[in-house]
């Protein structure tokens, strides 16, 4: 028996580091999966055929959430594919740089906040429509920064933040609509912008030895651990769960 209804999750950021390891538990776990792409088709396609390798169905969509009704034609889309998304994943963000607030440009700002919270805003609200009959279960990934601030990450910290606020307004507002809402903060994890900003020397020895003090687990963490909180709010198992965080970040923030 699966613990997912019939239909499919939707991922956005699915060809990232971590978007691409969710889609894949949601799979290993028995759900279908959409996955939303925005420049990188060629992973898009190599990502669904591993999914049709564990036995679930997968279909590809191009949005860019800065472009007008661009979410709304790939839910649509998606929906028509599987006849239903019971749960939404919000994973899209852009390579963020590692920047003071007082050294932050106007152009950096407008380009984070747009993407995360404007697209969150736009792609949630579609999203709650299509749920509104058959219920859902809508997931933020944000940031452990949500509890303890980590210097020169407002371009990450900040925007997911706004988005913390509405993942707690869609779980009251929805809850009789039976959609959950929650967030996966998440922290250092060996994937996606971490291992790309590592390779830039964004992060040395000296920020690594500063983190990990503030580490409980004194190690970083994975992308399947990611999914698995991921797989675990999108399943049956969660139903009355709404409106939380669960932090992957090995006791960050303690």
């Amino acid at each position: 028996m699966s613990d997912f209804p019939n239909g499919a999750a939707i991922v956005f950021g699915a060809t990232g580091g971590i978007g691409r390891v969710v889609c894949l538990e949601l799979a290993k776990a028995g759900s279908d999966v959409a996955i939303i792409w925005r420049s990188k088709e060629d992973a898009a396609k190599i990502l669904a055929k591993e999914i049709e390798s564990l036995d679930c169905r997968a279909s590809i969509h191009q949005c860019d959430v800065l472009i007008e009704g661009a979410s709304k034609a790939a839910i649509k889309a998606a929906e028509q594919t599987h006849g239903r998304l019971h749960t939404l994943v919000w994973g899209a963000g852009p390579l963020v740089e590692q920047v003071y607030v007082a050294d932050t440009t106007r152009e950096q700002w407008h380009k984070a906040v747009n993407v995360e919270v404007h697209g969150f805003f736009d792609t949630a609200q579609i999203a709650i429509h299509h749920m509104r009959e058959q219920g859902g279960s809508i997931i933020h990934l944000g940031s452990a920064g949500d509890l303890s601030w980590p210097d020169k990450d407002v371009l990450s910290v900040a925007p997911k933040a706004a988005n913390e606020s509405l993942i707690k307004a869609i779980a009251r507002e929805e809850g009789k609509n039976n959609i959950r809402a929650n967030s996966v903060l998440i922290g250092v994890i060996e994937a996606g912008m971490f291992l790309e900003l590592s390779k830039q020397g964004v992060f040395d020895e000296a920020w690594t030895a500063d983190v990990q003090k503030n580490l409980a687990l004194k190690r970083w963490g994975q992308p399947e651990e990611v999914g698995h909180a991921v797989v675990f709010l999108a399943s049956s198992k969660a139903a009355y769960v709404t409106g939380q965080q669960i932090a992957v970040a090995g006791g960050y923030g303690l």
